[in-house]
């Protein structure tokens, strides 16, 4: 019924009253009753009927203007909606009760969107699987014996399968990013601040890392989302607003072929990077080239090792500071990755801290002067295809091992620390049918541009159209 209809389609059905909110709320449900099981991507659902029937009272309201009028979603298991719990995928926190929603929870119910349950998670939001001891791993939609990419796995993999029309995540080292490269979608990290959140715990010795982002099969079907939840809240001192909506953000043919886009590959070696994986995101740069825009193959002279350093700096002390907010007493009965975290968050100083900004000002400026003469960066979206969902994180990329247990996401730490809106494309897939994505990356506080390339680079592409073959 709704397969192959885009969220702007089944809006347009929803007002001309050609179908109901509540038939487009089943036809979701009963997807999810019969591929959640193998996916494992919905890990907390309401009850049916009251879904039912909240859809049914959207229905007998006459001609609703919002943006979201009866879409379901289901939100990320780190962050909060009333009526659910928020259990992190931490058996500690398995009966967490939040007294009020996330900020942009609020939002997605005041623009009319049906909350329908929560999406997995890697446990307490850290490492790059979707994976937890409270409700086990998420499978990738292309191969269930292997990876989502994490944390926000749950979100992109419930998108793939069409479980739902679009999802929110959060993105602090990629998580929404890779996470849509394994699952052949588009995922988003904005600009810090252009979806606010609720930071008054948060200690401002470090910078922000970690916002909220988005998940959908094409990016006009993500501009919906994203349009509901952006925008400057008086709680979040750096949240802002845009100047136009991402729905009406758009390029001509002219503006769109003027694009420059530097290619910056495997940072000239020194990223561990699978060679398939560059053939690919290169192949698809050189079909871009025959669109008359310019893609620039540059060796950068970046410096990586004060990017790596100065954000190992900042990540440590940001976990280090959640774990501590958490008020989780029993720092062993967390996972290798955040008990490494926070052992090495706490022993940072101000030097270290200081020493850190001091690295990402010159990385900053290093980055900045790309942009003089380009508009986006290119980078992978991944370091290694799809792995096997029962480890915990991969220790050797190329035969080479890796030194932390998350270097293989060092690809995604330049937008990250430098505050930089990216999004990541499909690009392909490799010989076992596994997929890949690419991260466009922009300057801070151009999400809108970006979403204007997106946009046309899906027209050209028509990447929604390849879809997992679920039984």
């Amino acid at each position: 019924m709704l397969d192959n209809l885009s969220v702007e389609e089944i809006q347009k059905n929803i007002n001309n009253r050609q179908i109901s909110i509540k038939e487009v709320l089943v036809y979701y449900l009963e997807r999810i009753e019969k591929f959640n099981k193998d996916i494992n991507a919905i890990v907390l659902q309401k009850d049916r009927e009251l879904l039912i029937k909240e859809a049914e009272q959207k229905d007998n309201l006459q001609n609703s203007k919002k943006i979201l009028n009866g879409l379901p979603i289901a939100i990320k298991d780190l962050s909060d909606v009333v009526g659910l719990k928020t259990t992190y995928g931490y058996a500690g926190s398995k009966n967490n009760s939040p007294k009020k929603n996330s900020l942009f929870v609020d939002k997605l119910i005041d623009n009319g969107a049906i909350i329908i349950g929560k999406t997995n998670t890697a446990e307490l939001g850290v490492g790059g699987h979707t994976t937890n001891r409270l409700f086990g791993p998420t499978s990738n939609v292309y191969n269930f014996e292997k990876s989502a990419a994490g944390s926000s796995g749950g979100a992109s993999s419930a998108v793939a399968a069409g479980l739902l029309p679009f999802a929110d995540g959060t993105d602090q080292m990629g998580s929404c990013r890779g996470p849509a490269a394994y699952a052949n979608i588009y995922g988003y990290r904005p600009t810090p601040g252009l979806i606010a959140a609720d930071r008054t715990y948060q200690n401002f010795d470090i910078p922000i890392l970690t916002t909220p982002g988005c998940f959908a099969k094409t990016p006009n079907d993500m501009t919906f989302l994203i349009d509901a939840i952006t925008g400057r809240h008086p709680i979040d001192k750096i949240s802002f607003d845009l100047d136009s909506s991402f729905r009406n953000a758009k390029f001509s043919e002219k503006e769109f072929s003027n694009l420059k886009i530097v290619w910056l590959s495997n940072m000239n070696g020194k990223y561990n990077i699978e060679k398939s994986i560059l053939d690919i995101c290169e192949k698809k740069l050189k079909d871009l080239e025959k669109n008359n825009l310019e893609i620039e193959y540059l060796k950068p002279s970046l410096d990586t090792d004060a990017l790596w350093n100065s954000w190992t700096t900042f990540r440590s002390k940001s976990i280090y500071q959640d774990t501590l907010s958490m008020g989780i007493k029993d720092i062993n009965s967390m996972t290798f990755q955040a008990i490494w975290e926070y052992n090495k968050g706490k022993d940072i100083q101000s030097d270290n801290l200081k020493l850190a900004f001091e690295q990402k000002k010159r990385c900053n400026e290093q980055v900045n002067k790309i942009f003089d003469k380009f508009d986006f960066l290119a980078l992978p979206s991944a370091q290694l295809f799809p792995f096997d969902k029962s480890i915990q994180f991969p220790s050797k990329i190329n035969e080479t091992s890796l030194d932390t247990y998350h270097r293989w996401l060092e690809v995604f730490i330049i937008s990250s620390l430098l505050e930089l809106p990216t999004i990541t494309i499909p690009v392909g897939f490799n010989e076992n049918g596994l997929p890949m994505g690419m991260q466009i990356i922009g300057k801070n506080k151009d999400d809108l541009k970006l979403f204007a390339f997106a946009k046309i680079f899906e027209e050209i592409y028509n990447n929604s159209n390849y879809k997992p073959k679920l039984n």
